[in-house]
Formats: structure tokens, sequence, C-alpha cells
């Protein structure tokens, strides 16, 4: 190849880069006009068979502004997408800070000190993780009453550290009934107890639709009563956390709605786990829930 063909190719393919960065930017923009206030995000386990960097490409063409429940090694290839990690999430040592065990256990707490010790200040170095998971852990043998005050005096101690950072640490909401049994954090007046117990901005709750649809029904009365207690929300089809459309008994466009209308600003991220085309299957989600 020429120089004068050399310079026309890539000039060529510099333009069609420009376009297609063009046609991103325009369909996040819609999204946004259309879809109210709240940002989508997704979780990328459900969608693990594609590697980060090529799903991080795919989802940015749907106007998605995050990838969550990622580690700290993996925020930097969302940067490189100029994506957020709406929920990052901490490595789990000698087994504590995953969601069979955590904050229930008096005895875990020193550790899980010292992994939000670690996890927080990376989230606000990294400048694109405005959140961090927590779980309650499983109840075994547990009250409600001795579970909570176990949670209250282990989230205090970390609280402190995500005030100073301005990183939020949010508690999942899960099911007890079909994916997590014995779960202590798995009905949302339990969570919010726990919520205005702490009394902290950076501590808030994961509102997991899916989970509590299952745990109890009346999502959209009961997250817009509490909303103030809640930071963000997750997706996917009930029964079976599969693809949230008209297969499966949640009318998700209504929801969106409700969460719009409540103004909520935060991040909506979609975690089913496809049955199709997992790409097809997700830019549908991103459709029904653009209200």
């Amino acid at each position: 190849m020429n120089r004068r063909k050399s310079l026309t190719t890539m000039t060529g393919g510099a333009a069609l880069l420009s376009a297609l960065g063009a046609q991103v930017s325009e369909a996040q923009e819609e999204i946004k006009k259309a879809g109210g206030k709240f940002k989508h995000s997704v979780c990328h386990w459900c969608f693990g068979s594609i590697p980060l960097e090529q799903f991080c490409v795919e989802v940015k063409k749907m106007g998605i502004e995050s990838v969550e429940i990622l580690f700290p090694e993996q925020w930097a290839t969302l940067a490189k997408h100029d994506l957020t990690c709406a929920m990052g999430r901490p490595h789990a040592v000698r087994g504590i800070a995953g969601i069979p065990n955590a904050f229930e256990n008096k005895e875990n707490h020193d550790t899980l000190v010292e992994i939000y010790e670690d996890i927080i200040p990376k989230a606000a170095k990294a400048g694109n993780v405005p959140q961090v998971i927590a779980f309650s852990g499983n109840r075994r043998g547990l009250t409600d009453e001795e579970g909570l005050k176990n949670c209250i005096e282990g989230v205090k101690r970390i609280v402190p550290i995500a005030e100073k950072h301005k990183i939020t640490v949010s508690m999942e909401l899960l099911n007890s009934k079909v994916n997590h049994g014995d779960y202590l954090c798995d009905r949302t007046e339990w969570g919010v107890e726990l919520v205005n117990a702490v009394g902290s901005d950076r501590f808030k709750l994961l509102y997991d639709i899916y989970h509590m649809q299952i745990m109890e029904g009346d999502c959209i009365s009961t997250f817009t009563k509490h909303k103030e207690a809640i930071s963000h929300f997750h997706t996917a089809g009930v029964p079976g956390r599969n693809e949230i459309d008209d297969t499966q008994e949640l009318n998700y466009k209504g929801i969106c709605k409700a969460l719009a209308a409540m103004g909520y600003e935060g991040y909506l991220g979609q975690e089913f786990v496809p049955k199709r085309d997992p790409l097809t299957s997700l830019k549908e989600a991103v459709d029904i829930c653009t209200v």
C-alpha cells in the first residue's frame, strides 16, 4: 500500500470510528431523555460467557451507562470505555463478606472492617464506583432482633470510612424462600429498620425487585414508601430469574414508570439470566425499562 492509499484508509477508518462514537452518544442521550432520571446498568455475572471487554463495547451501543457487581481489578476496564461500575464488589476474606457469612456474626466484624477499609478508598480513587455492595449473612439460629443488633453494630463500624470517602455501602435484600435459604436481610421492613438504626446517608439498601416479589410482592407500594432507604435497584423475571418480558408475572414497564415518578435518580441494574440470545434479551430489557 502506498502512502496516499494508507492515509486514505486511515482517514476513512477514523471517520468511521467517529461516526460510531456519535451514534453511541446519541443512543445514550435518547435513553436518558426517554427514560426519566434513573440510569441503566447491568450485572456482568449474568452474561459471564461474554468477556468483559467485549461486553463493555456491546452495552455502550445500547446506551447502558454502567456494568456492575465487579471486583476492583475489573474497574479499569470500565474506565477505558467511559462506563461506571454502579455497584462494586469486595473480595471475600476467609469466606467473610459473601452472601451467607457477613455482618450477622459479630466475630466477622474485624475482618469486615479490613475488607471495607480496603475497597472503599479504592472505589473513591477509581472515580467511577459510587457504591459497594454488602450482605447481612445468614441467620444460623439468630432471631431477627439478634441479627439486627449484630448488623447494626458491624455496619456502624464501616460507615465512617464510607462517609470519609463519599462512597455508599448498599446492603442487598435477597429472598430466603427460593435462592438464599436462611438469609437474614430478606424483607424490606427489616432492612429499613437497619438503615434507620445506622443513621447515615452512606448506608442504604439494594432493593432487588425479583427477590422482593418472591418474599413480599407489592413492590411498587413498598419501594415508594421506603424510597429514602434505597440507593439501588435490580431486575429479573419472576419466576425463574430470566428475561423481564411478558413471559413472567412482573410488569416492568409499570415498575419503571413508578421509579421515574418517585424521582429515583440512581441506577437500575439488569440482573436476569438470559434463556435466549443474551444481548438481544438485554436490549429488549433496556427498551422495556425506558419509560
